[in-house]
């Protein structure tokens, strides 16, 4: 069962496309894209919190006393008793005396030991304060970053994504001007194609009506059957042009649905479509130069070019300017320094200005400079260019509506003449004083009045849309 026609008029038709058109949503999908990358610009003017974290493991530890450091210390008390004994042994030597009384004192020999174990003691312990025990390392820091002079490259950066959000924006505005467009083409197509289907089927009917008038004629012996083939082969003629125009048609319906976002297979019906005459209005053209220069999507994007370059150069200089930020942050790790070699996390803040000044690099940003600002040169270039064919553009779609309006009052005419002819011949070939080529002249040169006068409305609002859409207007 075939569904409900729907009925649209030119407005609809354009708020579908608008609505559904894939790349309309495209650029709009880039201008959320443009205005994030917008936000992250503005981050860079912000101070930037960093955290880092690491494990460690290593098979040796990290020693603070060589080996035979460690060996001194480790028998310092052994080597402090054999130094008194030394001493003790010469001194004994002297004084025999003394020798004899201390010789088998058992005090002396506990005082020795006790000496001996004490120190070897605290120079083990000193070894072991001394171990830092770094197989095992965990570090970490939160680390603050605030820019102070970047060298202009933060303020560049920042320019480009505004300038980025406006040219996605631009680019949306175009391709809408540019759906409106052909949405405006494809529903005047179905248009005119169905005034001239109307105007097919008319001239079908009008020569099928002559071609019965004259196989009657043939029949009372009035006519000739050389008249009866000729009519004949405008009645083919006239049925293939009325298919011709039917499959164009059905064709252009098909281009219409797809624009507006339907299925192409929908049945719909236009306003414009079985309207007796078509509605248009002379509009007298104003080459506003201005105001295409103003408000054409494509020289906006154009400039969003030029202005791009401009700032890239002027990020590529930062690179031969200072960089200067304040940094600050905590560090920690365990083991720690801050108390001896701790197995706990420890650590400390700190605070500093980074300093970062080019010094040479054989004229890499020099070159880039030169290459940017060539780039520049290149965009105002094809600026100055689109800006004349605009110019050359909007001069040509004023002149083609003041020809447009000129060729409608002219066809209008032709059709009134045709009409008036078309009506003689036939009452001439009822009276039997004009004979059926004459006729069929009068209804080929009108049909040919009328086809031109449904084109040169057509034209005249096609025109307008041209004249429009160089001015940057078609909204």
């Amino acid at each position: 069962m075939a569904g409900a026609q729907q009925l649209l008029s030119l407005d609809s038709c354009r708020a579908m496309a608008l609505r559904n058109n894939k790349q309309i949503g495209v650029s709009r999908v880039k201008q959320d894209v443009a205005k994030n990358l917008r936000k992250s610009a503005r981050t860079k003017y912000l101070p930037h919190v960093t955290a880092l974290g690491g494990y460690e493991y290593t098979s040796r530890e990290i020693s603070l006393l060589s080996d035979d450091v460690k060996s001194e210390l480790g028998s310092l008390g052994t080597k402090a008793v054999g130094d008194v004994q030394t001493a003790t042994a010469s001194l004994l030597k002297e004084l025999p005396v003394l020798a004899t009384l201390l010789g088998s004192s058992p005090t002396l020999q506990g005082i020795m030991g006790g000496i001996e174990g004490a120190g070897n003691g605290v120079g083990q312990r000193v070894v072991d304060e001394f171990r830092s025990d770094t197989r095992n390392l965990f570090a970490g820091a939160v680390v603050v970053t605030q820019p102070i002079f970047m060298g202009g490259a933060i303020v560049a950066l920042n320019k480009m994504a505004d300038i980025n959000e406006e040219m996605a924006a631009n680019s949306t505005d175009s391709k809408r001007q540019e759906t409106l467009y052909q949405i405006d083409q494809a529903y005047w197509q179905v248009v005119s194609l169905r005034h001239k289907q109307k105007l097919a089927q008319g001239y079908l009917d009008l020569i099928k009506k002559l071609d019965g008038d004259v196989q009657k004629m043939i029949r009372e012996g009035v006519a000739t059957r050389s008249e009866g083939l000729s009519v004949s082969v405008k009645v083919n003629e006239a049925e293939m042009t009325l298919m011709k125009v039917n499959d164009g048609l059905t064709l252009s319906r098909m281009l219409l649905c797809q624009l507006c976002g339907l299925p192409i297979s929908e049945d719909v019906v236009l306003v414009d479509e079985e309207a007796e005459e078509l509605e248009t209005v002379s509009m007298v053209p104003q080459k506003n130069m201005e105001q295409a220069m103003e408000m054409r999507p494509e020289l906006k994007m154009l400039q969003n070019v030029v202005d791009l370059s401009k700032q890239n150069t002027h990020l590529l200089k930062a690179g031969n300017l200072p960089q200067v930020a304040l940094m600050g942050g905590y560090a920690f790790s365990n083991p720690n320094l801050y108390n001896g070699f701790q197995r706990k996390f420890g650590g400390v803040w700190n605070i500093g200005v980074m300093v970062r000044v080019p010094v040479w690099n054989w004229g890499d940003v020099a070159y880039k400079v030169r290459a940017s600002k060539g780039a520049t040169t290149m965009a105002l270039l094809a600026l100055d260019e689109a800006r004349e064919k605009i110019e050359l553009q909007v001069n040509q779609s004023a002149f083609k509506v003041n020809e447009a309006n000129k060729t409608l009052e002219l066809a209008r005419a032709s059709v009134e003449r045709a009409n008036e002819n078309l009506r003689t011949a036939n009452l001439g070939f009822q009276e039997g004083v004009i004979s059926s080529t004459t006729v069929m002249e009068a209804q080929t040169a009108w049909l040919q009045a009328a086809s031109q006068k449904i084109d040169a409305e057509i034209n005249v609002k096609l025109s307008q849309v041209n004249l429009q859409k160089a001015l940057g207007t078609l909204y």
